[in-house]
C-alpha cells in the first residue's frame, strides 16, 4: 500500500509505499471437542487469515490512500491513470490505520471470538498497535 502525509513537515509528505506487515490477535475458548480437528483451537488460522483479507487486505493492497483534502483534480488523475486511490476522511497514518483495520475486523468477527489486538508495521521499527483492553 502506498500513502502520503499532505502538509506533513517530512519526507511522508510525498507519495511513497511500505509493505506493511498486520498482525492480529484473537480471544476467545478453544474447542474442547475430543476427537474433532479442530480440537483447542479458538480460530482456525484460515478462517482468521480469510477474515482478514475480505475485511481489510482485499481493498487496501497495492492501493493508494490519501486523505479527502487532496484536490479533486489530483484524485481523479490519479485514479484515472493508476486505478485504485482510495480515500480516506483523515490523514492515512500507521494509527488512523489501525482505527480502520480494527472497524472492519470487529464487524466480521464471529460469535464468541474476540479481537484482542492488532498491530499495524511500517517498517520493522514504526508500528502502531491496538489493544481490546484499551477501549
Amino acid at each position: 500500500m502506498a500513502h502520503a502525509l499532505p502538509g506533513y513537515d517530512g519526507a511522508c509528505r510525498h507519495i511513497h509505499g511500505h509493505s506493511f506487515r498486520l498482525e492480529v490477535c484473537v480471544r476467545g475458548v478453544p474447542l474442547q471437542q475430543t476427537g474433532h480437528p479442530k480440537n483447542g483451537m479458538v480460530m482456525d488460522f484460515k478462517q482468521l487469515k480469510d477474515l482478514v483479507q475480505e475485511a481489510f487486505i482485499r481493498h487496501y493492497d497495492h492501493a493508494l490512500v490519501l486523505p479527502e483534502t487532496v484536490d479533486a483534480g489530483v484524485m481523479n488523475a490519479l485514479e484515472v491513470h493508476f486505478g485504485r486511490v482510495i480515500r480516506l476522511p483523515y490523514q492515512p497514518t500507521c494509527e488512523n490505520m489501525i482505527g480502520l483495520i480494527v472497524h472492519a475486523l470487529q464487524a466480521e468477527m464471529p460469535s464468541g471470538i474476540e479481537l484482542w489486538s492488532v498491530k499495524l508495521s511500517e517498517t520493522a521499527s514504526s508500528y502502531a498497535e491496538w489493544f481490546a483492553s484499551d477501549e
